[in-house]
């Protein structure tokens, strides 16, 4: 009884913090709601002169970037993750997935520093000029090629997701039962063809659980992101375009908001992105929720 009230202590302390963190933005932002209303979420102008804000350019570049980046680092880090469980040698799965874990650890400052020097040249010296000559007849890659923009700020957060990707993939293919590896193959299956048709649809819902981390870490990275990004709120279809994410235009401005209004309505950011991260989680949840109950019907 006592352990069961303690661990009910501590689920309820952690209801508690989110609480009193949607309460606290919700009192910081309270002069920007009654000034701005519903039109902070349509409005696409952001001028602290004329106290005239809008959240819409951050909203779109936070989604962009974010599902760009998992459009790179799903694949990415699905394939590393099955090599690592069912194809590789055991003492370099352990290797490399040590080493992997430690790129989670770096911080996404360093991630932003060598960014700056190494991928935003080499995007505006031969990868958006190649996209621009081989898919320039799309708007997405239509534009000048500054080498900052959205798909910049798409490929760091890539790299920086990979390794919740891998490793939590992996752990979840490796909690396969042996048993359904071994029926694979007795049944006549290749090594290939009991990987993805049997191990990765045991495991989907752990990968499900791992591509949701990392979009929940792309949805709130700053300081890399803001580093490549171009800090420019304004709505472009090219992803080559300079843009700006919610956390981007918090960690930039705060500092040097004044008056009123200004610093309401970054703290009213702050709880956009808050919403948009409870949002989509509890979408992911809803999917898991739906593929569990599918998986049990059959």
């Amino acid at each position: 009884m006592v352990a069961r009230l303690i661990t009910l202590a501590f689920a309820a302390a952690i209801l508690l913090v989110a609480l009193l963190l949607v309460r606290q933005l919700w009192i910081g932002s309270a002069a920007a709601r009654h000034s701005l209303g519903f039109g902070f979420l349509r409005s696409s102008e952001w001028n602290p002169v004329t106290e005239k804000f809008g959240a819409l350019p951050f909203i779109y570049g936070t989604v962009v970037t974010s599902v760009v980046a998992l459009l790179i680092s799903v694949p990415l880090g699905l394939g590393a993750a099955i090599f690592l469980s069912e194809l590789a040698p055991a003492g370099v799965s352990n290797g490399m997935t040590f080493l992997i874990e430690l790129l989670a650890a770096i911080p996404s400052v360093i991630y932003g520093m060598l960014a700056i020097f190494t991928l935003v040249p080499l995007m505006r010296n031969y990868v958006e000029p190649f996209l621009k000559t081989t898919l320039g007849r799309l708007p997405l890659f239509q534009g000048p090629a500054y080498g900052v923009g959205y798909l910049t700020a798409a490929m760091i957060l890539a790299v920086m997701t990979i390794p919740f990707i891998i490793s939590v993939s992996r752990e979840s293919l490796l909690a396969v039962p042996r048993e359904q590896r071994e029926a694979a193959l007795a049944l006549g299956a290749t090594r290939w063809e009991s990987t993805w048709q049997v191990v990765v649809p045991y495991a989907k819902l752990g990968i499900l659980g791992s591509v949701f981390l990392g979009l929940a870490r792309a949805l709130g990275e700053t300081m890399a992101v803001t580093m490549v990004i171009g800090n420019d709120p304004k709505i472009s279809a090219s992803l080559l375009a300079p843009g700006y994410t919610i956390a981007a235009v918090i960690a930039n401005e705060f500092t040097e908001a004044t008056g009123t209004i200004y610093p309401s309505a970054l703290v009213e950011l702050g709880l956009v992105l808050f919403g948009l991260t409870i949002v989509i989680n509890g979408v992911a949840r809803l999917m898991i929720m739906a593929t569990t109950r599918k998986g049990s019907r059959r």
